[in-house]
């Protein structure tokens, strides 16, 4: 009997953790650190967990850092073409915080990650002790008026890449964002647009947790009387030179402004 205990023990502790799952789809997530506080990294519109590298090795001595594939990107399963919806990443995201157990986090998002992590804080208040958005906006409203891409072929999709460099981008940046964002299913980048510009998205609900926005050079995001209505403890900072991916093109200003944000601002 003893034996059997032993066997049974020991098959337990070498069975894999179950992966996170939303809607019966399997979400990939990464945990680097162990450090007492957690910060969640979401990526952008048909990006992966990889566009968060830079932060990860910068933070994980000190914090435990988790990074996702949202639904359809990456190694995540994917929803029907017509399932995406960022209540449908926020509830993803949810998944992993519960997987990695932790209380409260900071959400990092980019681009579309900012509509994500938006919407987690709505959701999920009681869980969020702080938002970092990169180059994109946590008031949506304005979205309302925006006219949309038309069909989204590989052109128009390489267009809209090419667009969100600047001179000083790297042409080893430019080929790794490429790489990465047209690899994703053309149903997921169909999805996920219709997802970010969906009207339900446009609320004036407001958020009460510590936030900060990190403009690119380029960006036409700031908006800060209009954001100030929805996250009353919001600043901004723009960062001069650098294009959409301000994160991977200058990582170390960007890594010292979110350990500022963490160390100084964030409730956990």
């Amino acid at each position: 009997m003893l034996r059997m205990a032993l066997a049974l023990g020991l098959s337990l502790l070498a069975a894999p953790a179950t992966a996170a799952s939303v809607d019966g789809l399997e979400i990939h997530s990464t945990v680097e650190g162990a450090g007492p506080k957690t910060v969640i990294f979401v990526h952008g519109w048909t990006c992966d967990e990889s566009s968060w590298a830079g932060q990860v090795a910068a933070f994980d001595d000190d914090y435990r850092v988790v990074t996702l594939d949202l639904p359809g990107h990456g190694q995540s399963e994917a929803p029907a073409p017509d399932g995406f919806s960022m209540d449908l990443f926020a509830r993803a995201v949810e998944a992993v915080r519960q997987e990695v157990g932790a209380e409260k986090v900071v959400l990092v998002g980019h681009s579309m990650g900012v509509a994500v992590i938006r919407e987690y804080a709505l959701d999920y208040p009681a869980h969020v002790a702080g938002l970092v958005a990169v180059d994109g906006p946590l008031d949506m409203r304005p979205l309302k008026d925006f006219p949309g891409f038309g069909p989204l072929t590989r052109e128009t999709r390489t267009n809209l890449i090419e667009g969100m460099f600047v001179p000083a981008t790297s042409p080893e940046l430019r080929a790794q964002v490429l790489a990465m964002m047209l690899g994703a299913p053309e149903a997921t980048a169909a999805g996920a647009m219709a997802a970010m510009f969906d009207p339900v998205n446009q609320s004036d609900r407001t958020i009460s947790a510590p936030a900060l926005s990190v403009f690119a050079g380029n960006s036409n995001f700031a908006n800060t009387e209009a954001t100030k209505e929805l996250v009353p403890d919001w600043t901004q900072e723009k960062f001069a030179g650098t294009g959409h991916f301000l994160m991977m093109e200058d990582p170390a200003r960007f890594n010292a402004v979110l350990r500022t944000f963490i160390e100084q601002r964030a409730k956990f």
